[in-house]
């Protein structure tokens, strides 16, 4: 479709769960996926464009009824988007969908700027912190469509192209991620091969979190390793970085065990116990993608030889 770009996938790289509880983030584009919105011939239509105009066109319903929203000044150019649709639109992604990177995420930002007005537009400056929160209230309201609910941190990060900061709902910056100087250590993903939804596993989270010595755990204990890893990454300490990517590590084999799939339970250990690689969870866990990370990525590439592992970070 002419002006319609590519809108990258996204890796949620520390703040699952964790910012639940006002600690930090951090996320940022990943290019390995993308999607955007075409046009096919009707000699070209497949069963999966035929489900993705109708999950567009649900879509599409949704937003019509929740804008104009209170509070927002954001609305849809409805004519166009429902002609369009009627002439084949559909959203062509490699994101894969249930694996927490971003593919709701992709198709809300790629709607948002083919068909809002008034939008914030992507000119190749940082945005502002007041577009920013702008941005992230209406997609928030525009990505519940898909969850139930929605933080719209994943859009945001999809619609800008940039590394975002999360310090708080209200503090978001984009930054830039250091140039790391090793290349034997690698952040990697680790493809558990299994779908899963977000809803359900955030659910469980918030229902361990009415136990008290839970909530205080994670507040005081999860925060603080997720907070530390971040300032480590940031700041490109490579040493500070592994000690608190183990502790998280440990953290969430001990405690959320229901979110790492069982398959993978025993490979965590391992990292564990052998510190030649540590594994955490990528978004909500439960299956999707896991993130790993190795100070040598040769040493350990065997251990995983039986699964499909992808370098995103030297280090």
């Amino acid at each position: 479709m002419p002006g319609c770009p590519y809108f990258n996938s996204k890796i949620l790289l520390f703040g699952e769960y964790s910012i639940i509880q006002n600690a930090m983030g951090l996320a940022v584009p990943y290019d390995l996926f993308q999607g955007r919105l075409v046009f096919r011939p009707i000699t070209q239509v497949s069963s999966k464009i035929i489900q993705s105009n109708r999950e567009i066109s649900a879509f599409a319903s949704y937003l019509r009824n929740t804008f104009p929203h209170e509070g927002s000044a954001l609305d849809f150019d409805f004519t166009s988007l429902d002609f369009d649709l009627s002439q084949g639109l559909f959203f062509e992604s490699t994101i894969p969908q249930g694996f927490g990177v971003g593919s709701s995420g992709a198709l809300t930002a790629s709607l948002y700027y083919r068909y809002a007005k008034n939008k914030v537009r992507i000119n190749g400056t940082a945005p502002s912190q007041e577009e920013i929160l702008a941005l992230k209230k209406d997609f928030a309201l525009m990505e519940s469509h898909f969850h139930g609910s929605s933080s719209g941190f994943d859009p945001l990060i999809c619609y800008l192209n940039k590394p975002l900061l999360i310090r708080s709902k209200h503090a978001i910056e984009a930054r830039d991620i250091p140039h790391f100087s090793g290349d034997k250590g690698a952040l990697f993903l680790l493809n558990t091969g299994r779908p899963r939804r977000t809803e359900p596993l955030v659910n469980l989270f918030l229902e361990k979190c009415q136990n008290k010595d839970f909530d205080s755990l994670c507040r005081e204990k999860l925060v603080a390793c997720n907070d530390n890893c971040i300032q480590a990454f940031l700041e490109n300490d490579i040493d500070a970085l592994f000690e608190n990517v183990s502790a998280l590590s440990r953290f969430q084999y001990e405690h959320f065990k229901p979110m790492i799939p069982s398959l993978f339970q025993d490979l965590w250990a391992k990292g564990l116990r052998d510190e030649d690689y540590f594994l955490k969870l990528c978004g909500a866990g439960g299956g999707g993608f896991i993130l790993g990370f190795t100070r040598n990525f040769e040493k350990v590439k065997p251990i995983f030889n039986t699964h499909q592992v992808r370098v995103v970070y030297t280090c």
